[in-house]
């Protein structure tokens, strides 16, 4: 039996909680430790990126998110029996360390951890606690933020470390930025790992009321969901304009380094890649989140002067398409807000978290 030290990654099915995961599983692997990444099957879907030698362990779980009566009836029982899935697996093999990315999938692992008295700490990305850390985090011992400030209960000691990025985004930190000119510039249009339909129906309009030596220079490659992929790629090809549009990009990192300027939700993880690559950005809270955790997570980047915020209210195509002409007719602002956005950065929170988790032993 491989006797290296085991890590249990516990993540929700979405990039926001599966990205920082991965980013901390590639970290410790190259230390020596084996991974597990406990999920369900939704959010097995997100691990194609981890490295091959991270364990995928599928439990069941469940979220009172979707509708339906039905559905919400069944959500306990499904994460009961996660729990009792995880709480066996950690019986047979029991993990040095336990952590959570939040997510209802990170349940079965947490509460088992806790249960068993294993090792665990809490990763927090977004700038307002979600409900799941919320439920753990007076029981981890120990705590950490990606974003601040976030609220947490005033008996809990957080460490703000920020979010852990992917080493491909890692790779690119502070990268050389082109002001925007007189050549092709491209523009990054991302919406999260579910997409924006806001994003499909707003800025293809916003693109048609630039000027048009603008356009002319312009290059676009925007995720858009499945069902809009076609007629945003046709209204770009109406204009003339070079687009890519994929429901996902695998070469983000390449995509956000080559960007003049990036549109994006503010998920957690998104507003850690621009930070991270140094970009200017036009960032587009989800205004369903419950929270208006997407919100918080822009407030470091807006008052830096980085990013500029637009709710979804008023993401209209000519407020849109006012601020990509400013910034794009302003190099030197431009220029300005990508250094900004380098300075919010947090580019050692995966190094700094895995320290945290190998000292466990000594700390707690």
């Amino acid at each position: 039996m491989n006797d290296a030290p085991l890590l249990v990654l516990a993540a929700g099915g979405t990039g926001g909680h599966m990205f920082p995961a991965q980013a901390v599983a590639e970290m410790m692997l190259s230390r020596g430790w084996q991974v597990v990444l406990s999920t369900d099957a939704r959010g097995s879907r997100y691990s194609g990126g981890f490295p091959d030698e991270v364990i995928v362990e599928v439990v069941a779980s469940g979220t009172f998110a979707k509708s339906g009566l039905v559905n919400k009836f069944f959500v306990p029982f499904h994460i009961l029996r996660g729990i009792l899935s995880a709480f066996g697996a950690m019986r047979r093999r029991r993990p040095n360390v336990v952590v959570g990315f939040g997510g209802y999938p990170a349940i079965p692992a947490m509460a088992s951890a806790i249960t068993l008295g294993i090792p665990c700490m809490l990763h927090e990305q977004n700038g307002v606690l979600g409900k799941v850390n919320r439920l753990f985090v007076s029981h981890a011992n120990k705590v950490v933020c990606g974003t601040s400030p976030t609220g947490f209960p005033e008996n809990v000691k957080v460490h703000y470390l920020g979010n852990p990025v992917r080493q491909a985004v890692l790779s690119k930190h502070g990268s050389c930025y082109i002001q925007p000119g007189d050549y092709p510039m491209d523009l990054l249009v991302i919406g999260g790992s579910q997409g924006a339909k806001i994003l499909s129906d707003i800025v293809p309009k916003s693109v048609s009321l630039l000027s048009e030596k603008l356009r002319k220079n312009l290059r676009i490659s925007q995720q858009a969901r499945a069902e809009d992929c076609i007629r945003v790629s046709e209204a770009y090809a109406e204009m003339g304009i070079r687009a890519d549009i994929k429901p996902f990009f695998q070469d983000i990192s390449e995509r956000i380094n080559q960007a003049q300027l990036v549109i994006s939700r503010s998920g957690a993880s998104s507003v850690a890649d621009i930070s991270i690559i140094g970009r200017p950005s036009i960032l587009v809270p989800l205004a369903a989140a419950i929270r208006d955790e997407q919100t918080a997570n822009a407030r470091e980047l807006v008052d830096s002067g980085a990013a500029i915020l637009l709710p979804e209210d008023q993401f209209t195509p000519e407020k849109v398409a006012d601020q990509i002409q400013t910034i794009f007719d302003d190099g030197n602002r431009a220029q300005n807000m990508a250094n900004a956005a380098l300075a919010c950065a947090k580019p050692t929170a995966t190094v700094d978290i895995s320290n945290m988790i190998q000292d466990f032993d000594r700390d707690i």
